[in-house]
């Protein structure tokens, strides 16, 4: 069998600009639980990225969060309203 070798995510440099001010981050925001959130999801089991990926927990830990708390508060903000703002308009970038 081959080994798997590590991938570069093709959105690392924006993401991992997103991740260093989240973990800068002192105060959060509706923002900021959608972000985190959304890139758990892009990098949950993705063969690379592995300082994102441990940053992302490093996050998750130091809001005082699990997993699951942070997917149920995104899932709020997401129904009472649009988190991103309207230059973000047309770039959805969940994959």
């Amino acid at each position: 069998m081959a080994d798997k070798k590590d991938q570069r995510h093709p959105q690392y440099t924006k993401d991992r600009q997103i991740v260093n001010e989240l973990l800068t981050q002192a105060e959060q925001n509706n923002r900021s639980y959608a972000e985190l959130a959304r890139l758990i999801v892009r990098y949950k089991d993705f063969l690379g990225a592995r300082d994102i990926q441990t940053d992302l927990i490093k996050v998750l830990t130091s809001w005082g969060l699990s997993e699951e708390e942070l997917f149920d508060k995104s899932r709020r903000i997401h129904q009472i309203g649009r988190v991103y703002m309207v230059e973000d308009e047309g770039q959805d970038d969940w994959a």
